[in-house]
């Protein structure tokens, strides 16, 4: 350890009863008076340190900088009439002056309120009162390397969408701008917490599709967040296709972690083309996230996902079956064991195999017994250090670059503990958690957590030798009712347990994961209206297109089948 200074010992705030508080904290006791007047002056010399550093003028990476926009970077609050299902947080129209591709030129795009775009507040879903001391909700000074990508792409920046709280729920009702409501029905969720995003995408597909519906602005294309399935899981409610890329391919930085080790940032369209062409946007490595692995391809080395997708599909229409190399893929049996599934979401996704098999595929059953353990490997490895980086801002230890405007309060006031416990009690939980965890387990348990990531990770990449990809169900149910805000906190999370036990392991696995809609089901309070299903495929680490590709055979044997 550097101690760079021990001056500025008259300018200090604290006394010796601060040194003998964080003593007690540690649940020791510093007996020697000596030893206690020479811990103040190591302790002032830190004050001394940090005062400088909060004092001085931030940095703004250039490559941060938010870019040259056509007009201006003005933002509004949509009013009702505009926001039926409450998907939008703010709105904008936002076009780069000077864009260096058209690979998303004139497409319209939405990015979760967790992200950064420059000159619009981050609200994380949550309240005012949690972000600020002063009332004013913090407005970003930066473009996050996402959004950059996309301007720089030529794509129409049409505002933030509506996340859950912290981003801490699989379902859509705890923001705290209120619930986001299901594209065909009101009331029911959308799935989260990418929930804006993912309904302001599948409502555009449904009007598209003729269908007449009061929806207010609508979009293209999304961008979301994915640490346990929230890009992925309100995909599969909403009926549309959501990716979580390979870990380390998407720069996360500019955007707010839930916990480092599982963040990642995914495309979210309605056509597999799309979801192409946007990973190939916002893919490559920035220089800033320590996410970004030895593995992670430079910009220009980042694969023509939409041209290997566009040969590969034209392959399939100049070929016969019998011409085909075909692709292996497995079912993997324990994921349609997992609690909570209902029969029809695991009747339907077994369904499956026949359309793989009628464009070619050869489909297999693997068993991965510990795929059984993900989700307790996911919530040991996660759990007890999530509030560091979700409620706490702390950098993760490596070198990072964590949005300057976001500044969280802690430890929370009563009013904020309220606020949140109202709100999501499940972040409350995972604050809870942390220090439950490590005052009665040690951190050591942590890292045998992480230790038990490898073991998975390896489970994983065993079976994908022998096949291409995995088959799973996504979300285990259709979309349900929100719980009533007047529900006990166990009835309000609930209907969130078991909901990411089939996409969370391969968050902190780093496995591809990609949700692709493959059928529907009469929704039980109303049963006049069908709800989306969504299958889960999942590939090899840095092989994201051979998700796309199968996904692209499934469509394929769709069409064969004239589903």
């Amino acid at each position: 350890m550097s101690i760079i200074s021990i001056k500025g010992q008259n300018e200090s705030d604290i006394g010796k009863d601060i040194v003998h508080e964080l003593a007690t904290r540690l649940s020791v006791e510093i007996t020697n008076a000596s030893d206690a007047d020479d811990y103040l002056v190591l302790l002032r010399s830190l004050e001394s340190v940090l005062k400088h550093v909060r004092d001085a003028p931030d940095y703004i990476h250039p490559d941060l900088r938010p870019q040259s926009v056509v007009g201006s970077r003005q933002y509004w609050k949509p009013g009702n009439e505009n926001n039926p299902m409450n998907a939008w947080n703010f709105q904008c129209d936002l076009v780069s002056s000077n864009p260096i591709s058209e690979l998303l030129k004139d497409r319209t795009i939405a990015i979760k309120d967790n992200i950064s775009v420059g000159g619009l507040p981050t609200t994380l879903g949550t309240f005012t009162e949690v972000l600020s001391r002063n009332g004013s909700l913090p407005i970003s000074p930066i473009d996050s390397s996402v959004v950059s990508r996309i301007l720089s792409a030529g794509g129409v920046l049409k505002g933030s969408s509506t996340c859950e709280n912290h981003c801490a729920s699989p379902l859509s009702f705890t923001s705290a701008s209120g619930p986001v409501h299901h594209p065909l029905i009101h009331g029911h969720t959308t799935g989260g917490s990418s929930s804006g995003s993912c309904a302001l995408v599948a409502a555009h597909a449904l009007r598209r599709q003729g269908l007449d519906q009061q929806w207010g602005d609508l979009v293209e294309l999304g961008i979301g967040s994915d640490q346990a399935g929230s890009v992925r899981i309100p995909a599969s409610y909403s009926g549309i296709y959501g990716l979580k890329p390979t870990f380390g391919l998407v720069p996360y930085t500019g955007a707010a972690s839930m916990a480092p080790m599982i963040d990642h940032l995914g495309p979210i369209a309605s056509s597999l083309e799309d979801i192409a062409t946007l990973l190939k946007v916002i893919a490559g490595y920035d220089g800033l996230d320590p996410r970004m692995t030895p593995e992670s391809p430079l910009v220009k080395q980042v694969k023509d996902y939409p041209q290997i997708l566009t040969n590969f599909k034209a392959s399939l229409r100049n070929s016969s079956i019998q011409e085909r190399t075909p692709l292996k893929i497995g079912f993997l049996t324990e994921s349609f064991s997992v609690a909570g599934l209902a029969p029809v979401v695991r009747d339907t996704v077994r369904l499956a195999a026949k359309y793989f098999e009628a464009a070619g595929a050869d489909v297999i059953d693997v068993s991965i017994p510990l795929h059984s353990e993900g989700p307790i490997i996911w919530t040991a490895s996660t759990r007890p250090s999530m509030s560091d980086s979700l409620c706490q801002g702390k950098t993760g230890g490596h070198l990072s670059y964590l949005p300057p405007h976001l500044q969280p309060q802690w430890p929370p006031s009563q009013q904020t503990f309220e606020l949140q416990s109202a709100s999501n009690p499940a972040l409350i939980n995972i604050m809870l958690s942390g220090q439950f965890a490590h005052r009665h387990f040690g951190s050591w348990v942590e890292g045998k957590a992480h230790r038990k990531v490898f073991e998975l990770r390896s489970a994983y990449d065993e079976v994908l030798e022998k096949c291409d990809v995995i088959i799973t169900p996504c979300a285990p149910t259709l979309a349900m009712p929100h719980p009533s805000p007047q529900s006990r906190i166990v009835e309000k999370l609930g209907s969130s347990i078991g909901v990411t036990s089939n996409t969370c392991p391969f968050n902190v696995t780093g496995h591809p994961a990609l949700s692709v809609p493959c059928g529907s089901a009469a929704s039980p309070e109303h049963p006049d209206v069908h709800l989306p299903i969504g299958m889960q495929i999942i590939g090899r680490r840095w092989e994201d297109e051979t998700v796309l590709i199968a996904a692209a055979l499934f469509e394929e044997g769709k069409r064969a089948m004239k589903v």
